[in-house]
């Protein structure tokens, strides 16, 4: 069983290994939703999670070399198992035949919920390193918020057509 992250004791190599896997496991999570879409020729909605994929990318890019700078040699005790779903959406978030809009929808969820994970966290962190370091992830999940908003204000409305509606149910082989 994986050991639970204790905030209140989180030194900052760890948090800063806890970032990381989040804008990893919120990547792989984009590119798994893309590939979904393509496959159900779904082109709109996986270009955007694309988009989210790389940007989440560029995020777990900049925290690495931060990371590599100031503790180049120090073993990660953090993983992947004490975490699930801060910033990645739910996999039940997929749908077939999803439109740009509610990709986007999808991604604008994903970063409410990490920003409330950082905010939430910060209750329990004592280390000012750690504090500020949260701090600033939660910030800037609100400017990745706005982002998505941006883009979603430059799209036309929505048919109000449920996209599941045209959906295949399961059948016999």
């Amino acid at each position: 069983m994986p050991k639970a992250i204790d905030f209140a004791t989180l030194s900052l190599v760890d948090a800063l290994d806890l970032a990381i896997l989040i804008e990893e496991e919120a990547k792989d999570r984009y590119e798994e939703f893309a590939d979904q879409m393509e496959l159900h020729h779904t082109a709109e909605a996986a270009t955007f999670f694309r988009t989210m994929a790389v940007n989440e990318t560029k995020h777990e890019t900049e925290l690495t070399e931060r990371r590599q700078k100031l503790f180049p040699t120090s073993p990660r005790t953090v993983t992947r198992e004490m975490l699930w779903d801060v910033e990645a959406p739910g996999y039940d978030e997929a749908r077939v035949f999803m439109s740009a809009r509610q990709a986007m929808e999808v991604a604008l969820a994903a970063e409410i919920k990490a920003h409330d994970y950082f905010d939430a966290a910060l209750k329990h962190v004592n280390d000012p390193d750690v504090k500020a370091l949260f701090a600033e992830l939660r910030d800037e999940e609100i400017e990745h918020q706005d982002m998505v908003k941006a883009v979603m204000a430059k799209l036309p409305p929505d048919t109000g057509v449920d996209p599941e509606t045209f959906a295949d149910g399961p059948v016999g082989q």
